[in-house]
């Protein structure tokens, strides 16, 4: 039983037409898993390294869902500490080790969080934020993390936390506490780069498929662009549909948690190099955050508010969760931001299963795999930190329940395409943006605009992507139409005018291609 990729990486509209032809024919299936966000991607790409004959369907794209609703940061656990949740902030630690390390250097940079020493920041949150910055100290160190990567924490005088975070509030600063984290590129980056790694190693991973009729064994396959149907056999059934799963199980009983985050032009924060983090008025050990990302913007989050009732494709922030915001994080800067200053907003539904009582912020982020008595198994919670653990688990409960001849988990120390760190980062010879997003595959991006030069050009006036990138993500990166493109390969849809700009140039990129040209207008975020 091989372990080593033997596939190519590339997913594209003639990859996908094979292999559906394929399944129809009659392919035998291992483990087939439903869902394709980070957890399904990874328990796709675990699955397929252990040798295992794996299919992976996802009803709309890559990251559609939950995955790229994230604050695109890899924690390291200290949020748990506070509540005493010392078994999930180890594993954090310790699977955002295995990130930065090992899986991908290249989408993982470290991030320095400042707290401002303020007036309005009492003494009680002081010391709290000291000693939650040292435990977070500890995490690192018995995660195996060197401070090399990870710096130790330690206090800031006045002038370095205003070179960190320039618009905080002269009056009355102290300095700052400074610790390090981890953050993501983009989170659907990471999804991408799992697929295509698992699609490396002989995962068949197909989207704009949608499973129904789901049992322990079996699943109708439609192909929503087509509208044709094959029922497929398994040895095991996977369902990773995160906030979607009482659609596949209905034993499943979750209470999702909306988490939303306002997107700012980098000039409203003057150019901020770390994740301004702001302890929230009257509450203790809870914080909003503001940090830099891609194409010149901030983020700033997080909520954490009960969402019942149906489950939408694209969630979207409330005004209470806007004002919370704007609020708290005005409570340290020099110039108040107000919603005029607001350039988009997204907000994500965490899985969390339903434990009773409290608010959703009491319930656990642990995750879980579960057994329904049809046989599929499922696994819900978790947070993208530790998806590789989740995965680990799922296939383990998989091996185990149905015997499956599999090899051990290899992800621990199992790179990602593209993954490259130090020197070999340092060599690739492409603009250092694309090495952020591609990694290695930054020289293969590149090498599409060697007949076609007009191809290094932005695909809009101010937006730092270039059309080179879209046709990587329609030969490589499986996008089929522009929602793909805008929404999920690159973040340009988060800001409605640079998607508006953008859009001539996806239709292009997309014209040579087999691919549907059609919108997903109802899956955008408003």
């Amino acid at each position: 039983m091989t372990t080593a990729p033997t596939h190519d990486s590339a997913l594209n509209a003639a990859r996908r037409t094979r292999e559906l032809d394929a399944l129809a024919a009659g392919a035998e299936i291992d483990l087939l898993v439903i869902g394709g966000g980070v957890t399904g991607t990874g328990i796709a790409l675990d699955a397929a390294a252990r040798g295992l004959r794996t299919v992976l369907v996802e009803k709309h794209d890559l990251a559609f869902g939950t995955s790229r609703w994230s604050s695109k940061l890899v924690h390291g656990g200290l949020r748990y500490l506070a509540s005493g949740r010392v078994g999930i902030a180890h594993e954090s630690a310790v699977e955002r080790g295995i990130l930065i390390d090992h899986t991908a250097p290249h989408l993982v940079r470290p991030l320095p969080q400042l707290v401002p020493i303020l007036p309005s920041i009492g003494r009680l949150n002081r010391f709290l934020v000291r000693a939650g910055f040292v435990a977070g100290d500890m995490l690192r160190r018995g995660a195996g993390t060197s401070p090399a990567t990870l710096p130790r924490s330690r206090r800031v005088a006045r002038a370095e936390a205003l070179r960190l975070a320039p618009t905080v509030r002269r009056e009355g600063l102290r300095g700052g506490f400074v610790a390090w984290d981890g953050q993501l590129v983009d989170d659907a980056r990471l999804v991408v780069a799992l697929g295509r790694t698992a699609a490396a190693h002989g995962a068949m991973i197909l989207t704009k498929v949608e499973a129904t009729d789901v049992t322990g064994s079996s699943a109708l396959l439609r192909d929503t662009l087509t509208g044709s149907e094959t029922l497929v056999r398994a040895k095991a059934v996977v369902n990773a549909t995160g906030v979607w799963a009482g659609d596949v199980d209905k034993s499943i009983t979750l209470r999702p948690s909306r988490g939303t985050h306002l997107v700012f032009s980098a000039e409203s924060f003057g150019g901020m190099t770390a994740s301004l983090t702001v302890p929230v008025p009257g509450e203790t050990g809870r914080f909003v955050f503001a940090f830099p990302a891609a194409h010149g913007r901030v983020y700033l989050g997080l909520t954490d508010e009960s969402a019942p009732g149906p489950i939408p494709d694209v969630p979207t922030a409330s005004d209470g969760e806007i004002d919370f915001l704007l609020t708290t994080i005005n409570t340290v800067l020099r110039e108040p931001l107000t919603r005029k200053d607001i350039v988009g907003t997204y907000a994500g539904l965490r899985p969390l299963l339903d434990s009773g009582d409290g608010t959703t912020a009491d319930l656990s982020r642990n995750h879980a795999v579960t057994t329904s008595e049809s046989g599929i198994i499922t696994i819900v919670g978790g947070k993208l930190t530790t998806y590789r653990k989740m995965a680990e688990d799922a296939v383990d409960a998989a091996v185990a329940q149905r015997g499956l001849t599999a090899g051990p988990c290899r992800t621990k120390r199992l790179p990602l395409i593209g993954a490259a760190s130090g020197a070999k980062r340092d060599a690739i010879a492409a603009p250092s943006r694309l090495v952020e997003r591609y990694g290695t595959d930054a020289v293969t991006v590149l090498a599409a605009a060697q007949d076609n030069p007009a191809l290094l050009e932005p695909v809009a006036d101010g937006i730092d992507v270039c059309a080179a990138e879209f046709a990587f993500a329609v030969s490589h990166e499986g996008a089929m139409d522009v929602d793909d493109l805008l929404d999920r390969r690159t973040r340009i849809g988060l800001v409605e005018a640079d998607r508006i700009a953008a859009l001539p140039a996806a239709y292009t990129a997309l014209s040579g291609d087999s691919a549907t040209l059609q919108t997903e207008s109802a899956h955008r975020p408003e």
